[in-house]
């Protein structure tokens, strides 16, 4: 008989957007985790996190992707501009995306959007509970500790007090940058530490004459009063200010919560909007720090960090929730494969080696955007040079032992470039298949996957005699035309082996050689640790 009060095969930890989408993306594949919440419900302030294309790709997995794009349009509109201003009455000082999808609608089926995480939660707490998920909301996990063969937690309800022992294989960490799992393990954050003690304030102000007609995404204010940025919910009547510094931008105090009155926020919007000629009110003040570090590990033993608690940026660029639903996709179909049995737990460990490089390069980026854009007192020394959004949300590449090489890939690229290199997300291709036209993302999601060219039906027979042997589900399809080997970058007799995250896992150029014909058995082997 147990002597545990609840067993689960993952346990998580916080229920925001990460840990919610850590649920939804287990479910997913089979696996109904518990998570644990101290809040009472998801997220009441409207934050709005700005969606990114590998993000809706993942909900268009899980099937949230259409819901999501149609509560943003009731909230936003679309294809906004990310710029600066003065004041928003004022000068413009320079639009750094004029439009929020110009020159990235060709390299996926999905798009931009902002929707505010208020809404969102709810929307992948549905879907995740559909699934089969266990959401525990008001619960609060005590203390933990782990063997060598799970964890075992104690939670306590918080409105009947009612203590639990929780038995799990696994645990992943989602409750945010101040992570009591984190502190718990002793694993150290490193970086820029904390470079403002910031303050989000939500108001009500009727904006609309202020606007005179642009399509505004985020709305960044650069004057002698402040720095930050807007965000303007439709009609055009409610929004916040996030203001990181206050003063002289050449020695600017940092300190925007100090003595942070009612009255003072009406100031810094008004100051913000440009004029005094509109009411304001105000409806909340959030206080939180800007840093910019990384955590030394993603792993210790069977307890993984996700979101916040692995990393934590300042929000230029958008890239914070998005990395954190990135991790969560990366983590979820291995920890799945696990608890299956149908892969080795040293398969865990490509986790930590994949997710840290990739969240460690985002949040360089995210810190320099927020030095120029925001904070030039910093100065630029030490930090990286700005590259492409694009290459930043889809064109990183994992070095792992989850991954067969050809060849040591750049740690990122424009994805237009990578052409199916193992290691890097699958090319999006629009491709026939059973007679529809679809995208090849979405062949991907659940299993492994095979894809070749209309010259590659031999590797029908080795996809199923590999099925068979690991006995597991691999998928196959063999894809008509000339444009999909160019874009995978094989011949058409070639193939490729893509992951359920959609990541190209190994790939033959070719299928030539007669000692190719264990090649896709011994990838998988390696890969998945049996």
């Amino acid at each position: 008989m147990s002597t545990f009060d609840i067993e689960t095969p993952v346990l998580i930890v916080g229920g925001s957007l990460v840990g919610m989408s850590t649920a939804l993306l287990l479910a997913h594949h089979g696996v109904q985790a518990l998570m644990v919440e101290s809040h009472r419900g998801t997220a009441i302030h409207p934050r709005a996190a700005l969606i990114n294309q590998r993000t809706m790709e993942i909900f268009r997995t899980v099937g949230v992707e259409q819901i999501v794009m149609q509560k943003s349009g009731e909230q936003f509109d679309q294809d906004g501009a990310v710029m600066s201003v003065e004041t928003l009455a004022g000068k413009e000082i320079a639009y750094f995306i004029p439009n929020l999808n110009e020159g990235v609608r060709d390299i996926s089926p999905t798009v931009r959007v902002f929707i505010t995480q208020s809404l969102l939660e709810p929307l992948l707490k549905s879907r995740a509970q559909e699934l089969g998920a266990n959401l525990r909301f008001g619960t609060e996990m005590i203390s933990f500790q782990q063997d060598a063969d799970g964890v075992t937690a104690v939670i306590r309800d918080r409105d009947s007090g009612k203590l639990s022992t929780v038995r799990a294989r696994y645990m992943v960490a989602a409750d945010g940058s101040k992570s009591k799992v984190r502190e718990a393990l002793g694993i150290a954050l490193r970086g820029r530490g904390v470079f403002s003690n910031s303050a989000t304030i939500y108001f009500r102000a009727d904006v609309t004459p202020l606007l005179r007609g642009r399509n505004l995404s985020i709305i960044m204010v650069v004057n002698p009063t402040l720095r930050g940025f807007f965000r303007i919910e439709k009609p055009y009547r409610s929004g916040f200010l996030a203001v990181n510094t206050l003063g002289d931008p050449e020695r600017p105090d940092t300190d925007v919560t100090k003595d942070l009155t009612e009255e003072r926020s009406r100031e810094l919007v008004q100051a913000a909007l440009g004029t005094k000629e509109v009411p304001v009110k105000i409806e909340n003040v959030m206080h939180w720090q800007s840093t910019a570090d990384v955590a030394d590990h993603f792993q210790d033993g069977r307890v993984f960090l996700a979101g916040d608690s692995a990393h934590v940026m300042p929000p230029y660029g958008g890239f914070g929730g998005n990395t954190g639903i990135a991790d969560a996709h990366n983590l979820a179909w291995k920890l799945a494969l696990v608890v299956q049995g149908k892969a080795g737990p040293e398969l865990l460990s490509s986790y930590e080696a994949e997710r840290r490089p990739a969240a460690a390069f985002t949040v360089e980026q995210a810190y320099t955007r927020y030095v120029l854009r925001s904070a030039q007192y910093l100065g630029t020394s030490g930090t990286q040079k700005q590259e492409s959004d694009l290459n930043i949300e889809l064109g990183y590449c994992y070095r792992s032992e989850a991954v067969i090489s050809e060849c040591e890939c750049p740690p990122h690229e424009n994805p237009r470039d990578s052409k199916g290199r193992p290691g890097t997300r699958a090319p999006h291709l629009e491709v026939e298949v059973g007679g529809s036209k679809i995208s090849t993302l979405d062949l991907f999601g659940r299993n492994f996957v095979v894809l070749t060219g209309d010259q590659g039906q031999v590797w029908r027979e080795r996809t199923e005699s590999a099925a068979r042997e690991l006995e597991m589900q691999l998928d196959f399809h063999l894809i008509d035309g000339d444009e999909f080997p160019t874009a995978y970058g094989i011949t058409s007799a070639g193939a490729v082996l893509v992951r359920p995250d959609g990541f190209v896992a190994w790939r033959s150029k070719s299928a030539d050689l007669s000692a190719q014909n264990e090649a896709l058995s011994r990838a998988l082997r390696a890969i998945l640790k049996v």
